[in-house]
């Protein structure tokens, strides 16, 4: 069975305009090399969220370079960058701004005026987001999902376009607020940021503690992200790949017919739909990065566990037994994608 799509490919109008902008998601992740050793399984990730009009949950350990690649995607898109630093005394006007009282030099009177909070950005660091209040966290990831402020009435439309990017630590657990599940699927991606390897820690020791600094040149803008963004979604998909996806997040499903028994066993929430749209629309955005006009099944499976680790909830049976719920995701995948062995 081939990947033929059984739409109208790519490219659309200009094949020479497509192909400037598909080598400058290709320099974009030379650029960010320059600073960020390592790590291309996460920078592709990124890209892949950013051209697909979606936002990521970035976690791992201390010290691992979250923040500098966040603030080199922004250099190198050419982004405006904010970064918060949530904390438990945070409040959702800190995120989204609120009204204040302004004295106006002309008229000598105190007015009342918006004051726009760091969510008006197009690259917002969410630093530690499960350490803020659920009414912080409600705040943030509704701006997310709306791409709109509201206050006192008067609706603002945030920047476009908008790229979220908040981090957990995975170590320190006290004190932080646990993400609902329902905000969480809000991410398009969960990115799991890795400790580096011997001989990426030297390097990032040679290239850190030196004279030397590296600074990554901007090669896209807002307007090409915005049409990357368009393109993505026009990108097809074969109808018995999309027909595979479909069964597969059936397939996960605890209390669907025909499920597994493991499946039933273990599994507290399968895959949602919106799972499912983030899977295929994420595979969409890869193909584009590896330079394709149609998606394959190798896509759909590299955005496999990104897009669903953090859609897919083990009950406590299956946390008690020590079950993988990473590896009951890829078992299922392959089972319904490539049959039982």
């Amino acid at each position: 069975m081939n990947d033929t799509p059984t739409q109208p490919t790519l490219p659309p109008e200009n094949l020479d305009g497509l192909n400037a902008l598909l080598n400058r998601l290709v320099a974009a992740r030379r650029e960010i090399g320059k600073a960020v050793v390592g790590q291309e399984a996460v920078v592709e990730q990124l890209l892949t969220a950013i051209i697909s009009g979606g936002h990521v949950l970035l976690e791992g350990a201390p010290g691992v370079g979250k923040t500098l690649l966040v603030r080199t995607l922004g250099a190198v898109t050419g982004l405006d960058f904010a970064r918060i630093q949530f904390t438990p005394d945070l409040m959702p006007a800190d995120v989204t701004g609120g009204l204040a009282l302004t004295p106006n030099a002309q008229t000598g009177r105190t007015e009342v005026e918006f004051r726009p909070g760091p969510i008006f950005t197009q690259i917002l660091l969410a630093d530690e987001i499960n350490r803020a209040t659920p009414k912080t966290q409600s705040a943030l990831l509704e701006a997310m999902q709306e791409r709109t402020v509201t206050v006192s009435g008067r609706t603002m439309a945030l920047p476009e376009p908008l790229f979220v990017l908040a981090t957990q630590n995975p170590i320190e657990m006290e004190g932080t607020y646990q993400l609902p599940e329902a905000q969480v699927d809000r991410f398009l991606m969960k990115t799991v940021v890795a400790f580096p390897s011997e001989d990426e820690l030297d390097a990032i020791l040679d290239q850190t503690t030196g004279t030397h600094v590296a600074a990554p040149n901007q090669v896209l803008s807002a307007a090409e992200i915005l049409e990357l963004q368009r393109l993505t979604r026009a990108v097809p998909i074969a109808s018995h790949l999309r027909r595979m996806v479909a069964r597969f997040v059936i397939a996960t499903q605890p209390d669907g017919k025909g499920a597994a028994k493991r499946i039933a066993d273990y599994v507290r929430f399968g895959v949602s739909p919106r799972g499912a749209q983030s899977l295929v629309l994420a595979a969409k955005g890869r193909a584009l990065i590896e330079g394709r006009y149609n998606v394959s099944l190798d896509d759909l499976e590299a955005v496999l566990l990104p897009t669903l680790r953090h859609r897919f909830q083990l009950n406590y049976e299956g946390i008690a037994e020590g079950v993988d719920a990473e590896d009951m995701l890829l078992q299922t995948w392959r089972g319904v994608a490539h049959g039982p062995k």
